[in-house]
C-alpha cells in the first residue's frame, strides 16, 4: 500500500545543553509599554518587598487563629492515648478499648481552605504529639483496597528513618499484602526497634511513649465511600488493642453526616467529640483588620474594588486563600499600571524617592487627577510654582505624602470608634461589620447619609451603662495605636467617662433630699395632692428640662459627631490618594470573576482582541479570510439555525479559506487542496463540539445541533 509518510520510527535526541533559553528577569515584566516608566525594576522590587511583609502578617495571622484550636486537638489526642495505654495493660477492658477515639474538625464549607489548615495540623501533631501522621482523600481510596494500600505506604514513608537500613527491610510489606495484620505486626516491629526515640525531629511531648499514635486524617469526610469507612472503621476496632488508631474527620458540612454515612452499628465504635474552627467571616474580618484597616501597610482599596473581593467572597466561594490571592493580584496590577505606585511604601523612603524624581515623573505628579483639584484652589503664585518649580513641586509633594499619611492614622481610629458605637444598635444602620462602614465612608461624606443621621437620632438615646462601656472600648482603641494623634481625643473622653461616674455620686444626694419632702405632703388632703401632681405633670410637659445625663449624653454624640466630620472624609478628597489605592474594579473582576462564555464569544468572533494582528481586523458582520479556522467556522455557525447541514457549512468554509489562499472563485481547486481544505474543517468543528457549540443529532445524519443562542 502507497503510503505518504517517508518512514515511521521513533527518534531520540540528545538535549543540548550548550543552548539554553535565556531566562527573563521578572522585574523586566514592569516595562509596561503604555506608561512609558523608567523605574520598572523599583516598582517591581517595592512591590516584591510589601507583598513578602503581608504575606508574612497573613501566616502569622493563620497561625494565631488556628492556634486554639490546635492545641485541643492535641490534648485530646494525648488524652486518648494516655488511656490507651493504662487499658492496654487490662485485657478484661477489651470493649472499652474497640471504641477508636475520633475528632469530627468542623471546617466550614471553604474546602479551598482544608488543606492549609490539614497541612498545619499535620506538623503540628508530629512536632507534639507522633510523627505517624497520615492524611487521605476520598479520590484515592475506591474502595478498601486501595484505603489500605495508600494508609500502608504513607504510614512507612512518614515515620521511617530513611538513613536506617533495618527499616529499610520492611518496606517489602508495601509490595507483599496490605491488612491490619500485616499493619499491627509491622507497628509492634518498628515500635520495638526505634523505642521512644522520634526519627529526624524532636518531640518532647510524645518521647516518653513507648508506643506512639497512628493518626489517621480524612480529608472532606463526605466525600469518602460510605461502604469504605464502614469496613475500615469495624476492622480497625478489631486490631486497636495493639494498633492504636486515633481518627480525624475534616467535615464541611454538620457532624450529622457522620450518623448519616455510618450505621449506628459502625458509629458506636466510634469515640466522637466536636471541634469547631474559627468561621470564615470572623476570619475574614481579622484578615481585613491586619491588612487593610490599618496604616502599617501603605496599600489601599477603594469602594468598589473591595466590595469586588468581598463579594466573590461572601457569594461564591467563602475562601480566606482567594481572597489573599485577590489582594496579591490587586497589589501586581497597581505597581503594574500606576507609575507612581513607586510611592507606595514607607513614609521616610517615599521622602527619598521624591527627590530623585526625574522632569517625567514630576509631569506624572502634575497629572493627577487629586493634584490637579488641589492645585486649583491654592493662590495663583503657589499654582505657578507648582506647575513650572520642579524643587517646589518635590517639597509640596513630601508634605502631601505626610499629610496622607496622618489622614490614614486618623481615620482608622475614628473608623473603629465609631465602629464600637454603631455596631450594637439595632437593625444596624450603617452595617454589623466594619468593612460595611468602611465601605460607606469610602464613597462618600458618611454624616450625609440618611443611615448616619438614623444611627445619630438611635445614639441620643443609649442608657448610660452602654454609653460608658463604649466610650472605654474606644480609649482602649484610641491608646492601642503606637502613633499619638487626634491632639486631646482621649483626654476628652476619659474627662467624659468621670462626669459619668460622678453622676451615680450626684443622684444620690438628689434622692436624699427628696427623700425628705414626703413628710410635709401627708399634711395635704388627697384632693389638693392630686390637683399638685397634675400641675406638675402639665409643667413638665411644657417645658421639659433635661437632667443631667441627658446634658452630658447630648454632650458626647457632638464630640463623637465632630470627629466623624473631620477625620472620616473619603479618600478622594486626599491629593496624591492614586498612589496607594487601587482602583480597577473592572480589571479585578475579569481575572478573579471572569465569564468563560464571554471570553470564548470575544476569542472566536473577533481574535484580534487577543492576538492583536492588523491582518485580523475587519468589519462588523463579515468574516476575515486570513481568522484561524475554529473562528471562521464559528463565525459561520453563527448564521445557522438550530440545525446545521454539514455540506453547506463545508462549502461556506471552503470558499472562505479559498479567498485567504488568494485564488480566483472560478478556478477549480485542485483535488489535494480540497483534502486539506476538509481535513482543516473537520479539525474546526471537532474544537468547537469539543467546546460545546454544537452536538451531534439523530434528527438527520449529516446535521449537527446547535447549543449556543445569542451574541454570547
Amino acid at each position: 500500500m502507497a503510503t505518504s509518510s517517508v518512514s515511521k520510527g521513533c527518534f531520540v535526541f540528545k538535549p543540548d545543553f550548550k543552548k539554553r533559553k535565556i531566562s527573563v528577569p521578572i522585574e523586566d515584566y514592569f516595562n509596561n509599554e503604555e506608561l512609558d516608566s523608567e523605574d520598572s525594576k523599583l516598582r517591581y522590587e517595592t512591590y516584591r518587598l510589601l507583598w513578602q511583609r503581608m504575606k508574612s502578617e497573613t501566616e502569622q495571622l493563620q497561625e494565631e487563629l488556628n492556634e486554639n484550636l490546635f492545641d485541643n486537638l492535641v490534648d485530646f489526642l494525648q488524652k486518648s492515648h494516655s488511656e490507651f495505654q493504662k487499658n492496654s495493660r487490662n485485657w478484661g477492658s477489651q470493649m472499652k478499648l474497640r471504641e477508636i477515639p475520633t475528632a469530627a474538625l468542623i471546617l466550614g464549607v471553604n474546602v479551598t481552605d482544608h488543606d492549609v489548615i490539614f497541612r498545619s495540623l499535620t506538623e503540628t501533631l508530629q512536632n507534639n504529639v507522633t510523627p505517624y501522621v497520615v492524611s487521605l482523600q476520598a479520590k484515592d481510596c475506591p474502595d478498601v483496597k486501595h484505603f489500605l494500600q495508600k494508609f500502608t505506604s504513607q504510614l512507612m514513608d512518614c515515620c521511617v528513618d530513611r538513613n536506617s537500613k533495618e527499616v529499610k527491610s520492611d518496606n517489602t510489606l508495601k509490595n507483599t499484602n496490605y491488612s491490619m495484620d500485616s499493619l499491627s505486626s509491622w507497628y509492634s516491629t518498628v515500635t520495638q526497634k526505634t523505642g521512644p526515640k522520634m526519627p529526624s525531629k524532636k518531640r518532647p511531648a510524645s518521647s516518653h511513649w513507648q508506643s506512639p499514635p497512628v493518626v489517621l486524617i480524612l480529608k472532606s469526610m463526605e466525600s469518602f465511600s460510605t461502604r469504605v469507612l464502614q469496613d475500615f472503621i469495624t476492622i480497625s476496632s478489631h486490631h486497636l488493642h495493639e494498633f492504636p488508631l486515633i481518627l480525624i474527620f475534616g467535615i464541611a458540612t454538620s457532624p450529622v453526616i457522620i450518623h448519616r454515612l455510618l450505621p449506628h452499628s459502625v458509629s458506636s465504635l466510634l469515640c466522637i467529640e466536636l471541634f469547631q474552627s474559627l468561621s470564615c467571616k470572623e476570619h475574614l474580618t481579622v484578615v481585613l483588620d491586619k491588612l487593610l484597616l490599618t496604616p502599617q501597610f501603605p496599600f489601599k482599596f477603594n469602594k468598589k474594588a473591595l466590595q469586588v473581593l468581598t463579594n466573590i467572597f461572601l457569594y461564591h466561594d467563602f475562601s480566606i486563600q482567594n481572597f489573599i490571592k485577590g489582594i496579591k493580584l490587586s497589589l501586581l496590577e497597581h505597581f503594574y499600571s500606576q507609575p507612581l505606585s513607586v510611592l507606595c511604601c514607607d513614609l521616610s523612603e517615599a521622602k527619598k524617592r521624591v527627590n530623585a524624581f526625574s522632569v517625567s515623573q514630576c509631569e506624572s505628579i502634575r497629572r493627577l487627577p487629586s493634584f490637579r483639584r488641589y492645585v486649583e484652589n491654592q493662590p495663583l503664585e503657589k499654582q505657578v510654582a507648582l506647575l513650572t518649580n520642579e524643587t517646589f513641586l518635590k517639597e509640596k509633594t513630601q508634605s502631601l505624602l505626610e499629610d496622607l499619611h496622618v489622614y490614614h492614622i486618623n481615620y482608622f481610629l475614628v473608623l473603629r470608634c465609631l465602629h464600637n458605637f454603631t455596631s450594637s444598635l439595632p437593625k444596624y444602620p450603617l452595617g454589623r461589620q466594619i468593612r460595611e462602614l468602611h465601605c460607606t465612608c469610602l464613597e462618600k461624606k458618611i454624616w450625609d447619609s440618611e443611615e448616619y443621621a438614623s444611627a445619630l437620632q438611635l445614639l441620643r438615646m443609649l442608657a448610660k451603662d452602654e454609653l460608658i462601656s463604649i466610650l472605654q472600648q474606644c480609649i482602649e482603641v484610641l491608646n492601642s495605636s503606637t502613633e499619638e494623634q487626634l491632639g486631646n481625643t482621649t483626654q476628652k473622653i476619659k474627662d467624659f467617662l468621670t462626669q459619668f461616674q460622678n453622676l451615680d455620686a450626684d443622684n444620690k444626694e438628689e434622692e436624699d433630699a427628696c427623700g425628705s419632702q414626703p413628710k410635709g405632703l401627708q399634711k395635704t388632703d388627697l384632693y389638693h395632692l392630686q390637683k399638685s401632681l397634675l400641675e406638675m405633670k402639665e409643667l413638665r410637659r411644657t417645658t421639659k428640662k433635661p437632667t443631667k445625663f441627658e446634658m452630658l449624653r447630648e454632650n458626647v454624640m457632638n464630640f463623637i459627631d465632630n470627629l466623624v466630620r473631620d477625620y472620616l472624609l473619603p479618600p478622594e478628597s486626599q491629593p496624591l490618594h492614586e498612589v496607594v489605592y487601587f482602583s480597577a474594579a473592572n480589571t479585578l473582576r475579569e481575572h478573579l470573576n471572569a465569564a468563560p462564555r464571554i471570553a470564548l464569544h470575544t476569542a472566536l468572533n473577533n481574535p484580534y482582541y487577543y492576538l492583536k494582528n492588523e491582518a485580523l481586523k475587519s468589519e462588523e458582520g463579515c468574516i476575515p479570510n486570513t481568522a484561524p479556522d475554529i473562528c471562521i467556522a464559528y463565525k459561520l455557525h453563527l448564521e445557522c439555525s438550530r440545525l446545521i447541514n454539514l455540506v453547506d457549512w463545508a462549502e461556506a468554509f471552503a470558499t472562505v479559506v479559498t479567498a485567504a489562499e488568494k485564488m480566483d472563485a472560478n478556478s477549480t481547486v485542485s483535488e489535494e487542496m480540497s483534502e486539506v481544505i476538509h481535513a482543516r474543517f473537520i479539525r474546526a468543528v471537532s474544537e468547537l463540539e469539543l467546546l460545546g457549540f454544537i452536538k451531534p443529532t439523530k434528527q438527520k445524519t449529516d446535521h449537527v445541533a446547535r447549543l449556543t443562542w445569542g451574541g454570547c
